[in-house]
């Protein structure tokens, strides 16, 4: 079976910085890589902010732990040189296909054979993407929710083509990395999470469209009927607007059309993006 001892992610956002985060504070030695700069300095706030929720919310994630974990933790904006010595790469970056097999045709040109790839993808299969990969013996699916601390599941999905020593090595790793592995027999858009989420999250864009109820009321019946700690607005906030847009826009569906059409016009144009911004369906 592979060994994974170091790790690169892709994508410095919301989830990319938390992949990132949770592997460097169970040890492993990881490379954070976004493509300029400036997307690097967010990406140093958003790890001292990990630090704080860590130290506040995780047992034993002491002081010292989470500075152990920032330590382990190295950031660079040339992908060649965050991938030169890695065993496992993590991609997390917007959810555009024609974006992540561009990705994936530079990395299979910079990458040492050695490494593993794995996409973050929420919708696309990775039967979407094997084919520019240059390895598709070595590529799967590595799916992981927000609050990743908490909600630490890390769905695991291989191809046809993926090595089965490969997909135990990424489960095994997942589960080094504090993740409890959810093993998936074979390949689902949604995985298990999001196709019990997306139905969930798709009625509650129907019925603020449709002017059934704002976006707090049903939130709140929600929560009260089921005792869920959040409602679906309160999570497209934490899975960020900037994503819930790309999904929605991507999507061939009327509805779907229209509900990117109202968080462009409300939301992001604005600014507000969710929890990341500080304002989203609700001001945090």
């Amino acid at each position: 079976m592979p060994s994974i001892k170091t790790l690169t992610v892709l994508g410095t956002g919301v989830l990319g910085s938390q992949i990132a985060f949770q592997a460097a504070f169970h040890g492993f030695a990881v490379t954070a890589y976004d493509v300029d700069e400036d997307a690097l300095a967010k990406a140093r706030d958003r790890f001292t902010r990990l630090a704080g929720i860590y130290r506040a919310q995780v047992g034993g994630a002491s002081e010292g732990k989470t500075e152990a974990a920032l330590a382990n933790l190295r950031l660079t904006a040339d992908l060649g040189d965050a991938v030169v010595d890695a065993d496992l790469v993590i991609e997390a970056v917007p959810e555009l296909l024609e974006l992540k097999r561009d990705v994936y045709r530079k990395l299979a040109e910079l990458a040492p054979a050695k490494a593993i790839f794995a996409t973050n993808s929420s919708t696309l299969l990775p039967s979407d993407l094997k084919d520019f990969t240059g390895r598709a013996d070595r590529f799967l699916a590595l799916h992981y929710a927000n609050n990743i601390w908490a909600q630490n599941i890390a769905e695991v999905m291989g191809t046809a083509e993926t090595d089965r020593a490969v997909y135990a090595a990424v489960a095994d790793f997942a589960r080094n990395s504090g993740l409890e592995p959810i093993e998936i027999k074979k390949e689902k858009a949604g995985y298990v999470l999001n196709s019990m989420l997306v139905p969930l999250l798709n009625a509650a864009a129907g019925l603020l469209l449709q002017g059934v109820a704002d976006p707090h009321t049903i939130d709140k019946t929600w929560r009260i009927a089921t005792g869920a700690p959040s409602g679906p607005f309160q999570i497209y906030d934490v899975v960020g607007l900037t994503t819930a847009y790309n999904i929605a826009s991507a999507s061939p569906d009327a509805g779907s059309q229209a509900f990117a059409q109202y968080l462009k016009e409300h939301y992001i144009d604005q600014g507000k993006l969710g929890v990341a911004s500080g304002e989203g369906f609700y001001k945090y």
